[in-house]
């Protein structure tokens, strides 16, 4: 069933702002829900997590809600959730924590297609511990990051591979199921950053073969955190820093400090509105997330494939996105004028479509586009054949 776009608009009190919106890569609008129930929380009594008093029981049931939630969304237990601050955070945490059984000699794999948030906590951890970093490329040229790129770098040293499942730059959406064959036939764990592809195709850890995995809420309608998903029992094998009377339970352990209660109650909040896209699909939370991001397949892909067409009828637009499979996110450049200032004109004309490498620079400089980068656009739920239009209409009417 096509999603209904005019009914998901309605709950997004940002888009009464009257812009197209296209930086969803960055950052989602928040639905009236997830507002509700941040503001919910913060209006009942809240404590330190217990089972005693009101307050503390809130506390209690506000965490073990988003935990569930997350874990129907990511495919996990609810014990192998740890919450953060952000994915940057998380994957640092970790990179030092694994980094511990690292010695000179041993291997961690990188790749130039991903975000640096899943690329420096690697190689500062490497380079701390003595290990080696050797870098897979992926094909300028297509934008595709193959298994046999991976191939060409691992060695039976190699202890840990760490690559993204969607391009938050470019899309690219590498096939991790033959990466994660790779990796783990040389006896490596293999890290997965699915902080874009989280927001467009439904996480599954064990088809993919990400021993750990993060994700941000916000890339999903959410608030502002951290995500990482991992079995249980291998979180159990793992002794972060944390201090001496903080729980060393799974995965608390991994927890540092008090939790933020009111936004783990906006992204329970964020997933039960994902789970809704679809409002005839029936079953398990899981069931109906399952459901719900088919749809949103589907509207998305109708979406970019009518963009890609208007760019390619507009002329002297060179489109970066070129993977087979990819999500709904474009970068592109406009001959004649700097993406920043493709960026400022678009505005001007309540286009939102942000310019930059996104913290992408290893890919964008690969692509040739240096440290500045290009303009992204991307879709989300709320993206309409409306936006796409005017998208293509100020793209026509800049002076060049």
């Amino acid at each position: 069933m096509a999603l209904d776009v005019d009914a998901i608009r309605a709950q997004i009190p940002a888009l009464k702002s009257g812009s197209a919106r296209f930086d969803a890569p960055g950052g989602t609008q928040t639905p009236q829900p997830v507002i509700d129930a941040v503001a919910e929380a913060l209006a009942n009594p809240l404590a330190n997590r217990g089972r005693t008093t009101e307050g503390e029981r809130n506390a209690d049931d506000i965490v073990a809600g988003a935990r569930s939630a997350l874990a129907d969304l990511l495919g996990a237990e609810p014990r192998g959730v740890v919450l953060g601050r952000s994915a940057t955070q998380l994957a640092y945490d970790l990179s030092r924590t694994l980094a511990r059984t690292w010695r000179p000699g041993d291997e961690v794999v990188v790749s130039r297609l991903d975000h640096d948030s899943n690329i420096r906590p690697w190689t500062q951890a490497a380079e701390a511990a003595g290990a080696s970093v050797r870098w897979a490329d992926f094909d300028p040229a297509t934008g595709e990051l193959l298994p046999g790129h991976i191939e060409a770098v691992l060695s039976p040293r190699t202890r840990l591979v760490a690559v993204t499942a969607a391009s938050n730059l470019i899309g690219t959406m590498p096939d991790l199921p033959a990466i994660a064959r790779l990796a783990h036939g040389v006896g490596a764990l293999l890290h997965v950053d699915a902080v874009h592809y989280a927001s467009h195709a439904v996480v599954d850890p064990a088809a993919l073969g990400a021993d750990t995995l993060v994700c941000s809420p916000y890339k999903f309608l959410g608030p502002h955190l951290g995500v990482l998903a991992a079995r249980p029992e291998f979180l159990e094998t793992l002794r972060p820093d944390k201090l001496l009377p903080s729980s060393d339970a799974v995965p608390e352990r991994f927890e540092l400090g008090t939790l933020p209660y009111e936004l783990l109650a906006g992204a329970r909040a964020a997933v039960d509105f994902l789970a809704g896209l679809e409002p005839d699909a029936r079953g398990s939370r899981r069931d109906r997330l399952v459901a719900s991001f088919a749809a949103l397949k589907a509207h998305e892909d109708a979406l970019r494939e009518r963009i890609e067409r208007g760019l390619a009828d507009l002329g002297g637009i060179t489109v970066y996105s070129r993977a087979a499979r990819r999500t709904p996110t474009l970068l592109f450049t406009v001959a004649g004028l700097r993406p920043a200032d493709v960026h400022r004109r678009l505005a001007e004309r309540a286009v939102d479509a942000p310019a930059g490498s996104f913290y992408a620079l290893e890919a964008s400089r690969r692509l040739g586009l240096g440290d500045e980068g290009g303009v992204r656009v991307g879709l989300a739920p709320y993206s309409s054949t409306d936006d796409v239009d005017r998208l293509l209409t100020a793209l026509a009417g800049l002076d060049r």
